[in-house]
């Protein structure tokens, strides 16, 4: 997703007067405005709604029905997580960073020589720019044409390697190759190429599957029990139970999307499994503090302020907007209070879904949407009703 969920999260909890009146009297969570927040409205564009919030020690899960069916949501529903998977590659790098295996500042060139176009990428590309979005490499598929939505509902059962997307953007059939957007680390623009860079470095240099080495690295430690990657190269079905998810096809009916393919590094998970999994991530189970501290710092340029944003958007509103706000996986969105959540967003066909939390994890929140129509354009509406029913005060 290039354009975050996180920056309209941010203008929703940056907006006192409508959080006001969802705040809860001496700051604990106001169940009620939690329970009206996830309501699905018929202007969401949504089938399904599960949520789960912590702050200051209390916690609160809640769903909305399938507004399709009619059929109860579990709490416990598993859903497709799409870019969430990026701060769990991010990990496995920091860790081989940490065993001396990888250096986040040695380039891309050297370690996948041939990769990138030398005539097209003759700059070094480093591993931190791949993970904290400042390498300037194009998107995926770039220059490729737009699909329809019943292309997208027959194309939701393609399963396609890093070396497939790779190719295909780099050295694509029939259009010209695209170059790069800026030199790199000169700006920062969100980038999920770089992660499928990143994704055939990880296998490259274990000899392992990115499946395998998640597996070990991230969901074992944490006891993710219900977060399972996609098999290589089949559709995999969202297991039950299950939220919702549907797209709308060109006659305006209905489908159920819940098998698909993907990538590598596709997942389904639940909210319960996010939310061990931002937990583990902040408090050291899965890194070493000098690597943790990367997952809390912004690139900066030689005078030591933040990158500037590629186009001057899409980071956070105040007076930061137009700076870079992903760290190495993460993305900062800073609270009325003066406080900062760190997490991500995500989206595949039929799904969109967000964790975040404070470093301190007193604030926790972790959502997602089943789509029953063509998504708008940034962050679903019940996700910016949850986070000022949350954290709006």
């Amino acid at each position: 997703m290039r354009r975050s969920a996180a920056l309209l999260l941010t203008a929703a909890v940056t907006v006192g007067g409508v959080a006001s009146a969802h705040a809860a009297v001496g700051g604990g969570l106001d169940r009620a405005a939690l329970r009206d927040a996830i309501a699905v409205r018929p202007e969401d564009r949504t089938s399904g709604v599960v949520a789960e919030v912590h702050k200051d020690g209390q916690a609160w899960r809640g769903t909305s029905g399938d507004i399709v069916t009619g059929r109860r949501i579990s709490p416990d529903a598993h859903f497709r997580i799409g870019s969430i998977t990026k701060p769990m590659e991010a990990v496995i790098l920091l860790q081989l960073s940490a065993e001396g295996r990888v250096d986040l500042d040695r380039s891309v060139q050297h370690y996948l020589p041939g990769l990138l176009p030398q005539d097209r990428f003759a700059e070094p590309v480093t591993v931190r720019q791949l993970l904290n979005h400042s390498s300037g490499l194009p998107h995926d598929f770039e220059g490729a044409p737009g699909v329809s939505p019943d292309e997208e509902i027959e194309r939701r059962h393609d399963y396609l390697t890093f070396d497939e997307v790779i190719r295909q953007t780099l050295r694509p059939e029939g259009r010209p190759a695209p170059g790069p957007h800026f030199s790199p680390g000169t700006r920062q623009e969100y980038n999920s190429f770089g992660y499928r860079v990143a994704g055939m470095l990880i296998e490259e240099i274990t000899g392992n599957s990115y499946q395998d080495e998640v597996t070990s690295r991230v969901l074992k430690p944490l006891g993710m029990r219900e977060t399972k990657p996609v098999m290589p190269g089949r559709s995999r079905p969202v297991p039950g139970p299950r939220l919702p998810g549907y797209l709308q096809n060109g006659d305006g009916s209905l489908v159920d999307v819940n098998v698909q393919g993907g990538l590598p590094s596709s997942m389904t998970s639940t909210t319960g499994d996010l939310d061990r999994f931002v937990s583990g991530l902040f408090d050291g189970r899965l890194l070493r503090p000098a690597q943790a501290e990367e997952l809390f710092t912004v690139p900066k340029g030689p005078d030591g302020k933040p990158l500037p944003y590629a186009d001057d958007s899409n980071c956070n509103t105040g007076p930061g907007r137009g700076t870079a706000c992903y760290s190495v996986g993460l993305m900062s969105v800073p609270l009325p209070d003066g406080s900062v959540l760190w997490g991500k967003t995500g989206s595949d066909p039929g799904y969109r879904s967000g964790v975040f939390a404070s470093r301190d994890l007193t604030r926790r929140a972790v959502y997602a949407t089943g789509t029953s129509a063509a998504p708008s354009a940034g962050a679903p509406a019940v996700s910016l009703r949850l986070a000022l029913a949350a954290f709006g005060s």
